[in-house]
């Protein structure tokens, strides 16, 4: 099922923007804790990266793995899900789970990896 930019209201559109930004936010600090798990750097914008990720992580505790906005975006007249606009359905339905591990892995190496000094070259 696909509802193209043209067909959708301007909630839906409106809807589909922020949702896009929010997930770029979201992948933005994936990186930046990865980063600061090789790095073993510690700053506030870690700290706010990991509470952002660990809000996202709340909110699919609540829609038990998919988006809590899920029917509110239907009711915008927008019943096709986030990933499913820029990935196959089935890779789609696996992108979250894969997140999920790879933001875990992320999490655990914030705790682990202490901070200290790096080698540089």
């Amino acid at each position: 099922m696909t509802t193209g930019w043209q067909n959708l209201g301007a909630r839906g559109r409106a809807w589909r923007l922020v949702h896009a930004a929010w997930s770029v936010a979201q992948l933005g600090c994936l990186a930046y804790m990865w980063r600061a798990v090789a790095t073993r750097r510690r700053d506030r914008r870690l700290y706010a990266s990991v509470a952002f990720v660990l809000v996202e992580g709340g909110a699919l505790l609540v829609g038990r793995g998919n988006c809590p906005m899920a029917r509110v975006q239907e009711r915008w007249g927008d019943p096709v899900p986030f990933f499913e606009l820029v990935l196959p359905r089935r890779a789609a339905k696996a992108a979250v789970p894969v997140l999920a591990a790879v933001t875990s892995a992320a999490l655990i190496g914030v705790v682990v990896r202490k901070p200290g000094l790096v080698a540089r070259a």
